[in-house]
């Protein structure tokens, strides 16, 4: 399991090297069976790999084959429609595509199509380089998840909690302070249920209520982020009694509870804090306030209240007190005041030392484009579930002048408190790093063959085929059965301007215009069941096609994460008769679909500019309408052009202002000490190296 998760964060293993002599016909053979999964080993792991006995070797070579393969979703078996797809597709007529669909929608069996013998693969593989890791390596990128100053996905506290549970020094993981607050109420509970804490040692990781709400809700198996409530479990004694304990020890605990009042009053009701009035007075006192409604003059609604009366004077003079909240209502006042600006930015030059390090960038981000006209604004809320909200933007304008002074004041911030930090010598940044996006938020990213943040851009690797692919399996979950399961996979193609010109899914097989088809819509899937669709870029741009947005809809209703399995993906192929429909050396990007709704937008692609925009969202669907691609042409072109035009902080800003602050910026990647790029020294994909060390405070 260890080298199941370093593997899929880091591509390394640990290997438990011995003093044997592996005959190098074993290693090549490995070699050649990963090879076919698009993987190779480093020079250091084989020299590892060679100290192995040949029942140690083979032992472990089957572990990681079986790891890889679950990574590139080769471990499943991928029995399309039409076989010999996409050939098969782009000879039929309507008339055999309509009546073998027929055939299917009566019976639920696929077509007796006869699958012709492939041609081997032709197309050239960069095969990805598997490293050698360690034990301490390993330790410290979990340690870098839980300092991480940004929310964290469900896959990485799984992995958290696993490491949590099997790693006999747990003291060695654990960092002096936790900046996130939704971390350290999953942490403490991790460490609890496994019996490796006690007040004493979690005690200083808790400053306010909701901190000890959360864990509380992380003990209940339930939201951290507290976007969602919670039923609370019955609790020992012995965790009331360090609930409470906790609580007491918070300062202003009874405004911070009224934050959550319904919420505190349930919890309320299991802890019993009149039994411990004595013991715990202020929690008793606070929980007083809540359940009987008693009067409690709160920050919140004094600054609400002098907004909604325009009183800027005033609404500054509370959020004076806390810098972080006057930054997020930064703009708003500047809109209020509009030319008579100075003082609301002097008395925020005045306090944004206070401000986090991931606020600052983000408010600099939002300023520095916030004179660009854009159609759409784009909300992420806070949750579980990767859910967007796209709006017309209708904010009044905001000076310029006043926006390049608080950029100037953010980023003269960050850069003093950078230049705190240990040097980096000379610097590389690779300028591709301006479609990455900053990792701030990470909380309901899925698990996938590559961890990426929303809005990043990937270039395309070559080929001019692009694949993707579908595959879910129906049964039972917790007990209960799915009933017929049906997934639909669907591209939607737009021109440069957003207009629709034509979509590829089981209602239109195949266009008559572009070289793009689908390999057939299968609405059951007991054993499990895929579709694939393929889309000859040089095609779609010749006729004027920019952008294609994918979606994935259920069809049949159930939400995915009531699935025992469902994934998809997309290849890159420029022989697309060549190898098998589904080859897992082709494999780019896979991702895991197990949200609690019905429809999702993995991808969107810019085919003039070659890049893939990474999405991972979900959309609700309309009841009234069939769940299809045709139904939700509103909210889908909605959030492509929200993600296309999204300005967020980026990977290559927040290097900079650390190559700025504490190094020497070079203009080669060989004269440098520290490199940032896509592919080598410190990339997009070092989440946690990025989360924990250069967005810390």
């Amino acid at each position: 399991m260890k080298n199941d998760i370093y593997l899929r964060r880091s591509r390394k293993v640990i290997v438990m090297q011995e003093q044997h002599t592996l005959p190098d016909t074993y290693l090549a053979t490995a070699l050649k069976n990963i090879s076919a999964l698009g993987f190779t080993f480093s020079p250091a792991l084989m020299a590892a790999l060679r100290t192995l006995s040949i029942f140690s070797f083979v032992k472990w070579h089957k572990k990681l084959t079986k790891s890889l393969k679950k990574l590139v979703g080769a471990h499943v078996q991928y029995c399309p429609m039409y076989p010999n797809f996409p050939q098969q597709v782009m000879e039929a007529s309507e008339a055999e595509l309509y009546l073998e669909a027929l055939f299917h929608y009566l019976t639920e069996e696929l077509p007796a199509l006869t699958p012709d013998k492939r041609e081997p693969l032709v197309d050239q593989i960069e095969l990805k380089v598997i490293e050698l890791g360690d034990e301490e390596d390993f330790r410290q990128m979990m340690r870098k998840l839980i300092e991480a100053n940004t929310s964290i996905s469900e896959t990485d506290k799984a992995d958290l909690a696993w490491t949590i549970e099997h790693e006999e020094q747990v003291e060695k993981l654990l960092p002096a302070v936790i900046p996130q607050k939704e971390q350290i109420g999953f942490v403490a509970a991790a460490l609890l249920r496994c019996g490796k804490t006690d007040a004493a040692l979690i005690r200083p990781y808790f400053k306010t209520a909701t901190d000890v709400l959360r864990l509380a809700v992380a003990l209940s198996d339930g939201d951290v982020s507290l976007a969602a409530s919670t039923p609370f479990r019955k609790f020992k004694r012995a965790e009331r009694r360090l609930l409470l304990e906790l609580l007491e020890q918070c300062s202003d605990i009874t405004e911070d509870m009224l934050r959550y009042r319904e919420r505190w009053i349930r919890l309320g009701e299991i802890l019993h804090p009149s039994e411990y009035k004595q013991r715990f007075a202020s929690c008793h006192a606070a929980f007083d306030v809540l359940r009987n409604n008693k009067p409690f003059e709160t920050f919140n609604r004094n600054v609400e209240e002098a907004l909604r009366y325009f009183d800027t004077d005033r609404a500054v003079e509370h959020l004076l007190e806390r810098p972080g909240e006057f930054a997020r209502r930064l703009d708003h006042l500047l809109r209020l005041e509009g030319n008579d600006f100075d003082w609301v930015v002097s008395f925020f030059d005045s306090v944004a030392d206070r401000v986090a390090t991931p606020v600052l960038l983000q408010v600099m981000a939002h300023f520095k484009h916030r004179q660009q006209a854009n159609e759409l604004r784009l909300f992420f809320p806070k949750g579980n579930v990767a859910k967007a909200f796209a709006l017309p933007d209708s904010r009044f304008p905001i000076p310029s002048d006043a926006c390049e002074s608080v950029v100037n004041i953010c980023e003269n911030i960050l850069l003093v408190r950078f230049a705190k930090q240990p040097d980096m010598g000379k610097v590389f940044i690779d300028e591709r790093l301006q479609h990455y996006m900053v990792p701030f938020s990470q909380r309901s990213a899925s698990k996938a063959l590559r961890t990426l943040v929303r809005g990043s851009k990937l270039s395309m690797p070559a080929g001019d085929t692009i694949r993707f692919f579908l595959w879910w399996k129906e049964g039972k979950v917790e007990g209960k059965e799915t009933g017929r399961t049906d997934i639909d996979l669907s591209a939607a193609l737009y021109d440069e301007k957003w207009n629709y010109m034509e979509h590829i899914s089981y209602t239109n097989l195949k266009s008559e215009k572009y070289v793009a088809m689908h390999s057939g819509d299968i609405v059951a899937a007991p054993k499990g069941a895929c579709e694939f669709i393929d889309l000859y870029i040089p095609s779609i741009v010749a006729y004027g096609g920019r952008y294609v947005v994918t979606t994935l809809h259920a069809f049949t209703g159930q939400v995915f994460c009531d699935l025992p399995e469902c994934f998809a993906g997309w290849m890159m192929r420029q022989y697309p008769q060549s190898g098998e429909v589904f080859d897992p050396a082709t494999v780019v990007d896979r991702i895991d679909l197990a949200s609690n709704t019905q429809i999702s937008i993995p991808v969107v692609l810019d085919l003039k500019e070659r890049t893939v925009i990474w999405c991972d969202l979900a959309l609700t669907r309309n009841p009234n309408y069939y769940n299809n691609i045709e139904s939700h042409q509103t909210g889908v072109v909605a959030m492509g052009k929200a993600m296309t035009a999204m300005a967020k902080p980026n990977l290559y800003d927040l290097f900079r202002l650390h190559a700025l602050a504490r190094g020497e910026l070079v203009e080669r990647a060989e004269e440098a000490q520290t490199v940032f790029s896509p592919q080598h020294g410190i990339t997009p994909f070092d989440v946690e190296a990025i989360m924990a060390s250069f967005l810390a405070s």
